[in-house]
């Protein structure tokens, strides 16, 4: 039999998300296209203090800054010794955070003084540990720029594809795959695109030039892409054949229980490819100046053995480090989490679809309590969120269409399991992402443009990050944010046992619908109900039904209890116990989002 190391017991993480170039932008021009002088961009030095306090005190453990690396980007710093990326392999102007160039710096864009730009960084790390937030930063494994240059790589690092045999289609220790006797062409435009949105550019007179061509980032094997491949990116080889087959040990039997030193033990006598290398390489670096955690961007298609030897690597330098990923298919799931030891994986296609079809009004909320019971055994694993870069913003008209319906979907977000849960920066003012800003699409706030955050820039009020130009709608939403987060991270039963009770009152309960939603959390000290309306009608006194399976679980005798709610502090209501069940009367106001706790 297998033997089960000992796990240690759940921790409750809020991570706040925040697109780097574009927080600290005062700028409100917001010019399709806009270049940095028409649009203004932020700077890490934009996170003062004050913004890092206000943060943290919203209810946030970990903040991730996103698009960091040095990506390519069509402004010119040739002065720095950066070479120029042609504009016609960037997206948009100020490009891609997923288009690395040079994962040993970062983005220029960034520093008020490119030249000291690391440096920068380094001291945002240090303000953000002072004010109680852990950092966390991209890694992309699945690709890199088209043009990849390590300018202050260290001692005896080599670049991504330097010593590549590019005669061949495949080699273990190549890092790209290659298309040999062929030259890369840009992909056919598609309706009306053009770089920069039309402007002149002196270096889009002399095409691009790739010999041989290079595999596209998202697994595109043609020298022409289709425009909606990843054609401003090259996949990166990990030792998977052309065919598929892996030239690389595969993990024994029975590894998927064994924690993260005997993976580590594992790799150790065994011949890796390259790539597998300068990603672990890089990782170590960023650890040794002191970031906390990353975030993999498109996990699954990189192969579950290389995330076993690398974070390994990372646990035997920071057993603490936060690892989380995209991986969308759920089948993959248990692997990348056993197996590859990632600490914790998007929950995209199970709850946030499912919260999302509800708060369009398209949707039950029976698919919530299935998804929690499908999942119920990695439940921690499982990241939830509502907003972030790549999804459309809640408050948009795509989605939501008001902030506020984001309000109960919130509450079971960050309640519903011990796992983490992720917010947007400007989700909890009502962003809407709703400009065109150039390249990508509107209902998401750009991540290819300079551009400014409507929402935001209210909240930041200047640099006074004191929410002094927020309407007083946009100030009661981010106080709810605040009180919920901020209860999420510090309340026992969040990391206590979950009971479902929604299933029973719809069947048995004629006051309870499909756009309701409530459960139990629960442990010694601390007993709570939560209860969500999705919809904008005011249901009235609702009677709920706490079946004997939780009365038992609560250990509660027949009886007349008091239960108060926690988020406002201002509800309290009567719970009566009889014959070992249980019926409470709450108020359910339009998109009521409350939390109570057995007095």
């Amino acid at each position: 039999m297998t033997e089960i190391k000992t796990i240690k017991a759940p921790k409750k993480h809020v991570v706040y998300q925040v697109f780097t170039r574009l927080f600290g932008n005062t700028n409100t021009t917001n010019k399709s296209w806009g270049t940095i002088e028409e649009n203004g961009v932020g700077k890490f030095n934009d996170f003062t203090d004050k913004a890092l306090t206000e943060i943290q005190q919203l209810g946030v453990s970990h903040i991730w800054y996103t698009g960091v690396p040095h990506h390519a980007l069509v402004r010119d710093y040739s002065q720095y010794g950066i070479s120029a990326d042609h504009p016609s392999v960037v997206k948009g102007r100020a490009g891609s955070p997923y288009a690395v160039k040079d994962y040993y710096n970062v983005n220029p864009d960034l520093a008020d003084d490119p030249v000291n730009r690391l440096a920068e960084f380094k001291a945002l790390i240090e303000r953000s540990h002072r004010n109680g937030l852990k950092v966390i930063i991209d890694i992309v494994p699945n690709h890199v720029a088209r043009r990849y240059e390590g300018l202050t790589n260290p001692e005896g690092v080599e670049d991504f594809g330097a010593s590549d045999d590019t005669s061949l289609v495949y080699h273990r220790d190549n890092n790209f795959y290659y298309i040999p006797g062929e030259a890369f062409k840009l992909p056919d435009a598609e309706n009306g695109y053009q770089p920069l949105g039309g402007e002149a550019h002196p270096d889009l007179g002399v095409p691009y030039d790739e010999f041989p061509a290079k595999w596209t980032g998202n697994g595109s094997r043609l020298a022409q892409p289709n425009f909606d491949d990843w054609y401003e990116t090259v996949k990166v080889n990990y030792g998977v054949k052309p065919d598929g087959t892996k030239d690389f040990d595969e993990l024994p039997q029975g590894y998927e229980a064994k924690d993260h030193g005997d993976h580590y033990s594992f790799w150790q006598d065994k011949v890796v490819p390259d790539s597998w290398i300068k990603f672990r390489d890089i990782a170590l670096y960023w650890l040794a100046h002191g970031v906390d955690g990353f975030r993999y961007d498109m996990a699954e298609m990189v192969p579950v053995e290389f995330w076993s030897f690398m974070n390994s690597a990372i646990k035997q330098v920071n057993p603490d480090a936060f690892l989380m990923a995209e991986v969308y298919q759920p089948h993959l799931y248990r692997d990348y989490i056993h197996l590859g030891k990632m600490d914790y994986l998007y929950d995209k296609v199970d709850l946030y679809d499912s919260l999302k079809l509800v708060m369009q009004g398209k949707g039950s909320t029976d698919a919530i309590a299935e998804v929690q019971e499908q999942l119920k055994d990695i439940e921690h694993h499982m990241l939830h969120f509502l907003d972030n870069h790549d999804e459309q913003r809640v408050a948009s008209p795509e989605f939501a269409g008001d902030a506020n319906k984001g309000k109960p979907a919130m509450l079971v977000s960050a309640t519903l399991s011990t796992s983490p849960t992720m917010i947007y920066f400007g989700q909890e003012v009502g962003e809407a992402g709703g400009d065109d800003a150039g390249f990508g699409l509107k209902s998401r706030t750009t991540i290819f443009d300079y551009y400014g955050v409507p929402n935001h820039q209210c909240w930041m009020n200047g640099g006074k990050f004191d929410g002094g130009l927020l309407s007083d709608e946009e100030t009661k939403l981010r106080d709810f944010y605040q009180r919920l987060l901020s209860f999420s991270l510090v309340d026992s039963a969040m990391t206590g046992e979950y009971q479902e009770i929604h299933c029973y009152n719809r069947r048995y309960n004629p006051d309870y619908n499909d756009q309701l939603f409530c459960f139990s959390r629960f442990d010694e000290q601390r007993k709570l109900l939560i209860i969500a309306n999705f919809t904008d009608q005011d249901h009235g006194s609702v009677k709920l039904v706490l079946p004997p399976a939780l009365v038992d679980s609560w250990r509660l005798n027949d009886g007349d209890y008091l239960l108060t709610e926690q988020l406002y502090g201002t509800e309290e209501v009567a719970l009566s116990i009889l014959e070992g069940k249980g019926e409470v009367s709450i108020e359910l106001t339009p998109l009521a989002a409350k939390i109570f706790a057995l007095s």
